[in-house]
């Protein structure tokens, strides 16, 4: 989707899921993104020119170079960079400019630019449109959109995302769990573990039954509702109606939107099986700047522990920097990751050596032993704790996406076995480069990655005790989310399975069926819920 990700609609009678459209243009001011007007210079007489486009009428499958056309903005932005540090690059342009920078930089440098059909860019008033058209249309085997992963974010808001963790919300992240009327939606996990500013009935399995007055099941003001789940603005409220987890009363409580600091890597701990082995268990939620730190703490408690199997739950984590999950698997492999590459980068076949965004030679990135100091500059050079494990359990859903499966592969690539509980992995093998122009940040994919054995092929996502006897197909066992218990209680049903498997070799009696769609506190039906999330939390992200 070209245009800007911003919450989910939940439709009539439509898919209860599927992601709204909200139309903004790709030039902004004051690094804001927005769709600006057609732009101009005064004459001296009061009047505004309009400038006029670079680069000459358009010719099908003719381009020049992008950087013709960078920078020359509808809506130029004045002042400092805050990415640089240095003055915007930005000038008076058209947006014909905008798109042709859009057409030309996806020609040099999208993975699959064979596949695009090449479009006058002068016939759409809207980069974000057009930017929709330059990617592939075609189906992976499984009849999936090959490129599911084509987004744009108004820069100052990708900025704040990826190196604070910081959005507007309630400090949660909702499970959508139905498609169509009757809808259902509860509490998939709390952004701060034990956040105390919520009301003590806002858990992991809390149900929404309205908002505002509006049904959620049924409720035909769909605006009510999106407007209620995913607030823009900070101060906003609304009233939920909520059936806390175990409970058959309905209770009605206020939340307040505010800017929500994510904690990524939760619920630290180690658990002793009966048979007396020592199991650690994260649960790590984001690949963003701040879980640098997050995680060194982590594998440091669990390397104190001398913890012989790690549980990585992984299940509602979309993705984000690389070089986190480079740093991650290296802190659970140790000593046999190093000098072996984690990921190496495959861009398309104009650049078989060079990296065209850095322009150095194409390099694999390596299973990194030291921090890196992302966004706390103390860490950098600091050794990581590690594990030294030779397998891991890592516990999945169909939200495990990007950088996540970029640990599970890149572990593999070094023969550390993966035991896979849980579902289907989202499927992407993809990633790049953000790249902003004019104050938006597109994000069109650039490579694909492969681990140590040249592996990357699983662009239908990592299948637990799979069937097709591809390289995708991993040991464990299908278990759907257990919305019924907490997140790293022993009793929830992906944990319980992993725990039974250290034991015993096999998943146990733990099943999905068990978990009910009937009746007032049964199980919640656990089979691909999904867990909406935002641009920066949701891929496999490379820094230059």
């Amino acid at each position: 989707m070209g245009v800007r990700l911003r919450k989910l609609a939940l439709q009539g009678l439509v898919a209860f899921g599927v992601l709204s459209l909200v139309a903004c243009g790709s030039g902004g001011s004051g690094g804001s993104g927005g769709s600006g007007g057609s732009g101009g210079s005064s004459n001296g007489s009061g009047a505004t020119e309009k400038p006029s486009p670079v680069g000459g009428t358009w010719v099908e499958n003719n381009f020049l170079p992008s950087s013709t056309f960078v920078g020359r903005c509808v809506s130029p932005r004045t002042g400092t960079d805050p990415a640089t540090g240095y003055k915007y690059i930005d000038q008076l342009g058209t947006r014909e400019d905008e798109n042709n920078w859009l057409r030309s930089m996806s020609n040099e440098i999208y993975l699959w630019y064979d596949e695009i059909t090449d479009k006058d860019p002068a016939s759409f008033d809207n980069s974000l449109a057009y930017f929709d058209e330059l990617k592939t249309f075609a189906k992976t085997p499984s009849g999936q959109e090959k490129d599911r992963f084509h987004y744009t974010v108004p820069t100052n808001e990708w900025l704040s995302q990826t190196e604070s963790g910081v959005y507007v919300g309630y400090g949660l992240q909702w499970a959508l769990l139905s498609s169509k009327p009757p809808r259902k939606a509860v509490v998939a996990y709390l952004d701060e573990e034990d956040d105390g500013h919520l009301p003590g009935i806002i858990t992991r399995g809390a149900e929404v039954i309205s908002i505002d007055g509006v049904d959620l099941a049924n409720g035909e003001d769909v605006d009510t509702l999106n407007y209620g789940m995913w607030p823009e603005n900070e101060g906003e409220s609304h009233t939920f109606e909520i059936r806390p987890l175990g409970s058959s009363t309905i209770e009605k409580v206020t939340l307040v939107a505010s800017a929500v600091k994510s904690d990524p890597v939760q619920y630290v701990k180690t658990e002793v099986t009966d048979s007396g082995r020592k199991v650690g268990y994260m649960l790590f939620n984001d690949h963003i700047a701040t879980a640098e730190a997050e995680l060194i703490n982590a594998v440091t408690q669990l390397e104190s522990a001398a913890v012989e199997d790690l549980v990585l739950d992984l299940r509602y984590n979309g993705g984000g920097y690389l070089d986190i999950a480079a740093e991650l698997a290296y802190m659970i492999a140790g000593v046999t990751s190093i000098g072996q590459p984690f990921e190496r980068a495959e861009f398309n076949d104009k650049h078989p050596e060079t990296n065209p965004i850095t322009g150095e030679p194409i390099g694999s990135t390596p299973f990194h032993t030291k921090a890196l100091g992302l966004i706390d500059e103390t860490l950098k050079g600091v050794s990581l704790p590690t594990l030294n494990l030779r397998r891991v359990f890592v516990l999945t859903s169909e939200n495990t996406c990007s950088a996540s499966e970029a640990i599970i592969n890149g572990l593999r690539g070094i023969d550390v076995e993966v035991i896979q509980i849980g579902e289907t992995t989202c499927g992407k093998p993809y990633g790049f480069y953000p790249l902003d122009n004019c104050g938006t940040t597109y994000f069109t994919i650039q490579f694909s990655g492969v681990n140590a054995k040249g592996f990357g092929d699983y662009s239908d996502g990592f299948v637990p005790n799979g069937t097709k006897h591809t390289d995708a197909d991993l040991p464990g066992c299908h278990i759907g989310d257990d919305f019924y218990h907490l997140l790293g209680d022993t009793s929830e049903a992906r944990f319980a399975a992993a725990l039974n498997y250290i034991e015993s070799g096999d998943c146990g009696d733990v099943d999905v069926d068990a978990f009910s769609e009937s009746g007032i506190n049964t199980r919640i039906p656990v089979s691909d819920a999904l867990v909406p999330k935002e641009i920066s939390r949701s891929n496999r992200i490379m820094v230059r």
